[in-house]
């Protein structure tokens, strides 16, 4: 018998983030379109993400969960990148959400435009509107000129070939997509604003960055 793979792999990595964790995958449960797994990746919390995650599963057997010791972001996307089974690989970060159409809307707009391997866009900033520029990580670059991960979806067999995120202490995103334009990959963007972006978290990766290059200055 044929099982037909889902349309999306929703990526989460989190890592003590319980609160917030319950925001983003409410986020997902209440998506228009329901063709999708989750596979939460729990860089070592020390929280109760677990429990929180257990009776999440209870709800609903799309979510799926893996979890390993504290290597940092990066890995745990990737890792959750191996484990995908759907034909697009999309990420949600566990401070983030979704609108309800999120999903949806991208699903009708890969569907009319099947040659497209990469598709990005479509961020609502919450909170601080800059992050440290990739180039010249002392200055400062506002988010309309970044490419936010969250926001994409990359064919499953492509993302694998590329072998997901390079570890840098920044730009990973922006990274990822360089090498997917050398690549010769079908980019497009869309202009839907249906993934919120949460600045306002101090726990970042971005904020943690910034704070070490304030003090070492």
């Amino acid at each position: 018998m044929n099982i037909m793979k889902p349309k999306f792999s929703v990526i989460i990595a989190t890592y003590n983030r319980m609160e917030q964790l319950k925001i983003a995958l409410n986020s997902l449960l209440n998506q228009d379109e329901n063709n999708w797994e989750a596979w939460i990746i729990d860089d070592g919390s020390t929280d109760k993400t677990y429990e929180l995650i257990e009776n999440y599963q209870k709800i609903d057997q799309r979510i799926n969960y893996f979890r390993q010791k504290n290597k940092g972001a990066i890995h745990a996307k990737n890792k959750g990148i191996q484990l995908s089974n759907a034909e697009f690989i999309t990420f949600l970060d566990s401070d983030d959400y979704y609108l309800n159409n999120h999903l949806s809307l991208r699903k009708n707009y890969l569907n009319e435009n099947p040659k497209v391997d990469f598709l990005h866009g479509g961020a609502i900033i919450i909170g601080n509107q800059y992050v440290p520029d990739r180039n010249q990580p002392d200055q400062m670059i506002h988010l309309s000129k970044c490419i936010i991960g969250g926001t994409f979806f990359i064919k499953n067999e492509i993302l694998k070939q590329m072998g997901g995120f390079n570890e840098l202490p920044i730009g990973t995103d922006a990274e990822l997509y360089e090498r997917a334009i050398k690549a010769n990959i079908i980019i497009h963007k869309i202009s839907d604003e249906t993934y919120v972006y949460n600045r306002i978290d101090n726990n970042s990766i971005t904020h943690n960055f910034i704070k070490k290059i304030k003090q070492s200055s």
